[in-house]
């Protein structure tokens, strides 16, 4: 909470047992076989790592996590890195149903501070999104998940359509039509280039993300989908160089359509995004529990880079109405059921 406001952050991740999960994934991709999901059945989770006193220890953390950081209510999603997107295509639907399964019982623990946001079986190589919907049909109907993430890479080799392109617009439909913003974050990255780096996928998202922004704001998408909700992880994943009257900008209003969390853990960078995309486009999200776990050298000094509201909070040029609208208002807006919990 912040001077009384709810803090509503639309961009975690789903806290499965880690063991459970890499078991789970590498029992598919050793036999070359598709399995159920394991997470409603008693049995078989335990058997995998993932029963319920499992998920109790994993939740029970994230839950501390956040606590600490002030954080009321959370959108989950799946775990980007772990979204294995060149997967191969048969096993890919079982793996997501495992995810969304899992995440849907994560939720239903705390129903009052989490809410979820599905993942999708993507499969470039079909003729376009439609292959997606039953999955997001099911987590909506029997989950009530409130949104859904979109990898514009999800096999890390960039050879997906672009998001502009009309292989998406089965996706775009549905989102309109059931009110479910979209979560674009990066996910896998297998350029060779750059496999010495240490979690090279976290350029990947960099580049993305960034991408996606230019795709997607000089497109005529939002013409096309006009109620249509975008939230592009990490600030939009990099900064504008250009003056914002610059024709290599979208000369555009997005206002409506798309929008940027607040997951960059540099304050100045972090700063630089609010003012680059206003605060009326700015939704909070800190990925905690996740990469910003590393304590600050300096400015806030003693929290990690994942604890926003204090560095937020003390942003001199934003007002008392932007840090509400920030923690609260804006993300309320695209999620009205994370208004019904805060």
């Amino acid at each position: 909470m912040y001077n009384g406001t709810k803090v509503l952050d639309v961009h975690s991740h789903v806290s499965a047992p880690m063991t459970g999960f890499g078991m789970a994934n590498m029992m598919m991709q050793a036999t070359n076989g598709t399995m159920p999901s394991p997470i409603d059945k008693p049995g078989e989770a335990a058997r995998f790592g993932l029963g319920d006193d499992d998920f109790a220890v994993s939740v029970a953390n994230h839950m501390a996590y956040i606590d600490e950081r002030n954080i009321d209510v959370q959108i989950l999603g799946p775990r980007p890195f772990l979204m294995m997107g060149w997967m191969q295509d048969h096993l890919l639907p079982a793996w997501t149903r495992i995810v969304n399964d899992a995440i849907a019982k994560q939720c239903a623990m705390h129903p009052d501070r989490f809410l979820g946001a599905c993942q999708l079986p993507q499969n470039v190589h079909a003729p376009n999104a439609s292959h997606c919907l039953d999955e997001l049909d099911r987590c909506v109907r029997e989950y009530g998940f409130v949104g859904v993430y979109v990898s514009p890479d999800p096999e890390g080799r960039r050879n997906a359509p672009g998001l502009a392109e009309r292989w998406w617009d089965p996706l775009y439909e549905r989102c309109q039509e059931g009110g479910l913003p979209i979560v674009i974050h990066g996910t896998n990255c297998l350029d060779e280039r750059i496999r010495h780096v240490p979690h090279n996928y976290q350029l990947g998202f960099v580049v993305e993300q960034y991408l996606a922004n230019q795709i997607l704001g000089h497109s005529d998408v939002f013409d096309r989908f006009p109620e249509l909700k975008v939230i592009i992880c990490h600030c939009g994943g990099a900064l504008d160089r250009f003056i914002p009257t610059d024709p290599h900008l979208p000369q555009k209003d997005l206002s409506n359509n798309l929008f940027y969390d607040t997951c960059a853990h540099d304050e100045v960078f972090l700063e630089a995004a609010f003012r680059q995309k206003g605060v009326e486009r700015m939704v909070f999200g800190t990925e905690a529990p996740g990469s910003g776990r590393a304590p600050r050298p300096q400015g806030s000094v003693g929290i990690t880079g994942d604890d926003l509201v204090p560095v937020i909070g003390g942003f001199e040029f934003l007002s008392e109405d932007d840090k509400k609208a920030i923690f609260h208002d804006n993300p309320a807006r695209l999620f009205p059921k994370m208004a019904e919990l805060g």
